[in-house]
């Protein structure tokens, strides 16, 4: 993926590495790295262990294993300020260190991506603030890749929606001023969704917060709408609860299903695999393993082959191999058709860049091995189907027994509840009846701590009772003001064309061929916005759709002409336009740039997406789509998110982890 022009995502990446450095190198001496576990991916994406160790670090440890020793003097802790649970382990580990060691410590922490009230209030009942210097790492958007953006958050969806945490708002609205602050303002925000609206909100305080600072402190005349960036479309998952229930079925969404991908690496077993490039496998002697090795792969644009096949349906993933497999051979026995030195020099050249895409079309085979036998396994077959029925409006009764007899084998939990959440979520509850039968098998077969489970997916809206013959609320009347309870999939599936039967996955031309026939609602909201005409196209049943999901429109429309279709959204609905503090000044750097005030001048511009509460690698894959639509009409989609969430996350953060049979 190119880089975004205005936009260089490897920026942040960069600045994150510079300040953590810095502050490393403010620690003279050896020292020892205390780092949150959820931190040490998120950081390992932008600085390596050994570049650490040329700043000092001599050896990391886990802050939840509660490990440290006195092996050196200083000792730095990185954690998250907003955590009160690790406030609380930094103080105990503290106070051990110096009741136990002989040695006189020099402790620091720094927080991530702030200081707090409440880890300073932590810090000092516990009697160590005045022993600890205290630093601030501004960690925000972290870069997945060119295209996406990431606060890379524990739990982004259970901590909105079950904890009611507002705190992924507040840090996803800093992470966005930054980007004001750098390329300018977005000249129009537009959203969907409660949590949505909170954080536009939030830009504007920001914003007017920021501009009374300038006015105060320089002469400056306040930020300026940008030139480069289009419009920031915000989407709350609360609006589309559906598609993250959904089995992915792109191939990067099928090995985080299988394995999970968590900041672009996945752990497989080397059974899988195999061993890494030269590595030796070692001999076994007496008793066999208990536990099969593992070994962590990365899964990121740096590999191309994976950037080929990341976004592509699972079904034509074989084929593609095949074709990589054949070139790369032909390639390689070219070596014998060298007739001249500087041919022969030429390949030789070229060995290590075959010898790498070799090693990485071995993973990817392996792992398009493993998922197939995952695929043609029966369990995976059955829960597909009864999703695909779901989703196409099938009466939900029909596929109880099918759920019940999935309940009997004892398959995953959290398979089961995926698919009771999914009828909820598109039938407005179950009926009493059949949940309290689908209640009682699940204690029964999984246990009773799940009382627990059940009450949390309650308080989530993701499993509850139909409570009426029609359970969704439709707003009659006109837009404003108007607000859905509840998103009425029974409208949408229409509306949108949620629903495509005919989808053609080697060569797609709209973005259900991500799900093979399911459009997620989600992206397709992207769409009303930025895709006009090759929405009412397919809403309208053209056969004829340009590849690529055709051209782009102007986003100071918003949501027009599917005004009546959000209506069937739950939550609010903006559009959001932002000006300068001063038109003056405004049209003068028209004049400099030759934006002509509409970014014209053959400038290429951003459509900033911004989902809260998570986003799937699916919807990452259906956005590329689109933004492959839009880069005829001189657009790019920069996707950002609080976190990249998979229907295992959703219903795993309800999910009771204690067992009540054990003391």
């Amino acid at each position: 993926m190119a880089p975004h022009p205005g936009i260089d995502t490897d920026s942040l990446k960069d600045a994150a590495r510079k300040d953590l450095l810095d502050l490393l190198e403010g620690v003279r001496g050896k020292k020892n790295l205390v780092i949150e576990q959820s931190l040490a991916g998120p950081v390992g994406i932008f600085v390596k262990f050994s570049t650490l160790q040329d700043y000092g670090v001599d050896r990391v440890f886990f802050l939840e294993n509660d490990n440290l020793d006195a092996s050196q003097k200083n000792v730095l802790f990185l954690a998250s300020g907003e955590k009160a649970n690790q406030c609380l382990a930094i103080a105990g580990q503290i106070k051990r260190l110096q009741q136990s060691s002989s040695v006189e410590h020099d402790f620091s922490i720094i927080w991530v991506p702030r200081r707090t009230l409440v880890s300073d209030r932590i810090l000092e009942e516990a009697g160590v603030l005045g022993d600890v210097a205290i630093e601030v790492l501004p960690l925000h958007f972290i870069p997945l890749d060119q295209d996406v953006l990431s606060l890379a958050l524990d739990d982004p969806f259970g901590d909105l929606y079950l904890e009611k945490d507002p705190t992924s708002i507040f840090l996803a609205a800093q992470a966005l001023m930054q980007i004001q602050h750098k390329y300018g303002l977005f000249p129009r925000i537009i959203g969907k969704g409660d949590n949505a609206k909170r954080l536009m909100e939030l830009l504007l305080r920001m914003r007017s917060e920021a501009a009374a600072e300038e006015s105060t402190a320089t002469s400056r005349l306040g930020i300026m709408p940008s030139s480069t960036i289009e419009s920031l479309i915000i989407i709350d998952r609360e609006v589309d609860m559906v598609t993250p229930l959904l089995t992915q079925l792109t191939y990067e969404g099928l090995i985080d299903e299988m394995f999970g991908i968590k900041n672009n690496q996945a752990e497989i077993e080397t059974s899988i695999i195999g061993q890494a490039p030269g590595q030796q496998p070692k001999a076994q002697s007496g008793a066999p393993q208990q536990q099969s090795l593992k070994r962590k792969i990365q899964l990121d644009s740096s590999d191309k082959l994976y950037a080929q096949l990341r976004d592509a349906n699972f079904a034509i993933v074989g084929p593609l191999l095949n074709k990589v497999a054949r070139r790369l051979a032909g390639e390689y026995e070219s070596r014998h058709g060298a007739k001249s030195t500087a041919e022969l020099r030429e390949f030789v050249n070229k060995l290590p860049g075959y010898q790498a895409e070799q090693q990485s079309l071995k993973t990817h085979t392996s792992l398009t091995e493993e998922a197939l036998k995952h695929t043609q396994s029966e369990t995976f077959s059955r829960v597909l189907e009864i999703q695909q029925n779901l989703v196409s409006g099938s009466d939900p009764t029909a596929q109880h027994e099918t759920i019940e007899e999935l309940i009997a084998r004892d398959i995953p939990l959290t398979t089961i509840l995926r698919l009771l959440c999914l009828e909820s979520t598109i039938s407005g509850g179950i009926r009493p009846k059949d949940l309290d039968v689908f209640k009682r098998l699940i204690l029964h077969a999984y246990g009773h701590q799940h009382i627990v489970t059940l009450h949390n997916l309650s308080q989530m809206g993701l499993l509850v009772a139909r409570t009426a013959a029609n359970p969704f609320y439709i707003p009659v009347g006109g837009v404003s003001g108007s607000e859905s309870k509840v998103t009425n999939y029974s409208a949408l599936r229409k509306q949108l064309r949620l629903i495509v039967d005919e989808v053609n996955e080697q060569d797609p031309n709209d973005i259900a061929y991500v799900y093979s026939g399911y459009a997620p609602l989600s992206v397709r909201l992207v769409q009303t916005i930025v895709q006009k005409q090759h929405l009412l196209s397919v809403t309208r049943g053209s056969a004829d759709l340009p590849p690529g999901g055709g051209g782009s429109s102007s986003s100071a429309q918003g949501f027009a002409p599917f005004e009546h279709s959000l209506q069937s959204i739950r939550g609010a609905t903006f559009n959001q336009q932002q000006k300068a503090e001063s038109e003056a000044a405004a049209k003068a750097r028209r004049m400099l740039t030759g934006g002509g005030g509409g970014g014209g001048g053959g400038k290429e511009k951003t459509v900033v997406v911004m989902f809260l509460g998570g986003i799937t690698f699916t919807e990452i894959a259906a956005l590329r789509f689109v933004g492959k639509g839009l880069e005829g009409a001189g657009k790019r989609v920069l996707i950002c998110t609080t976190g990249v969430v998979g229907g295992r996350d959703v219903v795993g953060s309800a999910v009771e982890k204690g067992d009540f049979g054990k003391g």
